[in-house]
């Protein structure tokens, strides 16, 4: 996907308009998942979240609870903040769109888009979204209360119409289209990329990339007449309006690599190797975003990954609905390791998906709880009980080794696709395997006959131990980036140190670490079993929503 020695993920910054759900962190939990992994792999690794400030809502939000814009962005970004943290999500940088690099950056971007003839004065009239922008006629939907974005459905549009700046998107329609044939794996899923496709196919529109009279926003840095909007007491001119949405929010990536501040670093992380974004913002980070690039003189980024909602009875999950779930709750229930599997587990990385409290619930139990916790218990409880804390190496290269050599390639696949409840749900077949050979091999009964002097069955109970302590490892190391406190944790209790740091980084190449039998000629001793994921026995308080 990315030259070996370095690879920049970003996600979506979210609308600091009000306290996240579990639905807004999703993509978060999983990007983090994808870059703890290459942290692991050994990768130099860089993550950006973050969150977008300058939306008219934001601004008229504030305005309706008596409060300064700033204050309320501030008070909203440390809920994601504590929020993230409890998920344990661990960005190298946490980017605002009030930060005063980024100001920098998007009004650079704009004069990079003047000096290449991409932008032009322009008058609009239509209909405008304080969420997300102004609207085609064909982007909108007649709903009961209205005409609505439907994007936002409970936000009402506004009628408007302004004289302003304009970027030429349309001069980028014949590239874009080329870009799309040539890099098929540009935008992924396949379906997602060719509903792009074939929207660049239908004519691009040029789109507005300034707001007349707002006073919350990154100042616009040309005035009509092309000179400076920057007055020489360092002030901005208010006649030159602000910079519109795409043209802020979308330049945080850039931003997070260094531009403009820092040359070096910027040539060395951009183009960034994956945008995870959601289905509602695709086309503007697959054809708005590129183009933009390329008028600055920047190359695209190398993948953009879509992926879908979480839905609650076929509705998508918002706040303004009220049918979400609070990702603070889910963690107190759930733990952070909890919460992140079961998320990931039981919501498709690439498409809409219905799920419900009671859903994670019994994902928790079955997979956490009954499989991998249980197997790991059983299995340091038997052999501490027939070893005396020694730990068995694992057997020949046959039975659960030979699983593993064809579930790791999947795996690691599958992750490094994105479609990271397939990954997940292979790696846990690895874990099925293991119980079944504790069902079918019945260590209590080969240990029964080796203390009566049955040479083969002693033999038979280390290889089956050992193997099982071996999976146990394996699947830990594995899942790590999923369940990042529970697995040093069962690796403790198998005997062996966890040797990376929090966020993932430091220690040995994972691939190395995750061979079969890897550590096998190492003496060792066994912890005392403890259980990983304590089973949630009653129904648990359902997570408050709104």
């Amino acid at each position: 996907m990315s030259p070996a020695d370095r690879f920049y993920l970003t996600t979506a910054i979210a609308y600091a308009n009000n306290k996240p759900g579990l639905h807004t962190l999703y993509e978060v939990i999983g990007s983090d998942v994808i870059v703890r992994w290459h942290r692991m792999k050994g990768d130099e690794t860089r993550f950006l979240t973050g969150t977008d400030e300058h939306s008219v809502n934001i601004a008229q939000r504030a305005a309706e609870l008596g409060k300064q814009t700033r204050d309320f962005v501030d008070e909203n970004v440390e809920l994601f903040r504590a929020a993230e943290d409890a998920l344990l999500i661990s960005p190298d940088r946490f980017i605002r769109t009030t930060d005063p690099d980024h100001i920098r950056s998007a009004q650079e971007m704009v004069r990079r888009a003047y000096a290449n003839g991409d932008i032009y004065l322009g008058n609009y009239e239509g209909w405008y979204c304080p969420a997300e922008g102004f609207k085609a006629p064909s982007d909108v939907v007649e709903t009961n209360e209205g005409t609505r974005c439907p994007n936002h459905l409970t936000v009402e549009l506004q009628w408007l119409s302004e004289h302003n700046w304009f970027f030429r998107l349309s001069a980028y329609q014949e590239r874009l289209e080329r870009y799309f044939v040539e890099h098929p794996d540009f935008a992924q899923p396949d379906f997602r990329r060719n509903e792009m496709l074939g929207f660049i196919r239908g004519g691009l529109d040029d789109f507005s990339i300034s707001r007349a009279g707002a006073t919350w926003g990154i100042p616009f840095p040309i005035m009509p007449d092309g000179s400076s909007a920057q007055r020489p007491d360092g002030t901005w001119d208010p006649e030159a309006g602000t910079i519109y949405v795409w043209y802020d929010a979308l330049i945080n990536y850039v931003t997070g690599a260094g531009f403009p501040d820092d040359p070096e670093a910027f040539a060395h992380w951009w183009p960034a190797d994956l945008h995870v974004i959601g289905k509602d913002i695709a086309r503007f980070h697959t054809i708005y975003w590129p183009a933009m690039l390329w008028s600055a003189g920047m190359e695209a980024p190398r993948h953009v990954w879509i992926h879908g909602w979480l839905l609650a009875q076929g509705e998508r999950m918002s706040k303004s609905l009220g049918n979400f779930l609070d990702p603070i709750d889910v963690v107190k229930t759930l733990g952070a390791d909890g919460a992140r599997y079961v998320t990931l587990r039981e919501v498709a990385f690439d498409r809409d998906t219905d799920v419900s409290w009671d859903s994670f619930v019994r994902r928790y139990n079955a997979d956490l709880a009954n499989d991998f916790g249980n197997l790991l218990n059983r299995t340091v409880s038997m052999a501490n009980r027939y070893f005396g804390g020694e730990r068995p190496a694992p057997g020949p290269e046959a039975g659960l080794a030979k699983s593993w050599a064809e579930a790791l390639p999947t795996y690691r696949e599958r992750l490094e696709s994105c479609v990271l409840h397939e990954a997940l749900r292979g790696l846990w077949e690895m874990v099925g395997a293991a119980n079944r050979l504790v069902d079918a091999e019945q260590p209590w009964t080969l240990a029964k006959a080796a203390k009566a002097g049955d040479a083969e069955a002693d033999r038979r109970l280390h290889y089956v131990l050992g193997d099982l302590v071996e999976t146990c490892r394996l699947v830990a190391l594995a899942a790590a980036p999923f369940i990042p406190m529970a697995a040093p944790r069962a690796l403790a209790q198998l005997g062996y140190e966890y040797p990376y740091a929090a966020d993932g980084n430091g220690g040995p190449a994972l691939l190395d670490e995750l061979r079969w039998g890897a550590h096998a000629g190492e003496a060792g001793r066994l912890a005392t079993a403890e259980p990983l994921f304590p089973r949630i026995e009653t129904e648990a308080a359902t997570p408050a929503a709104g």
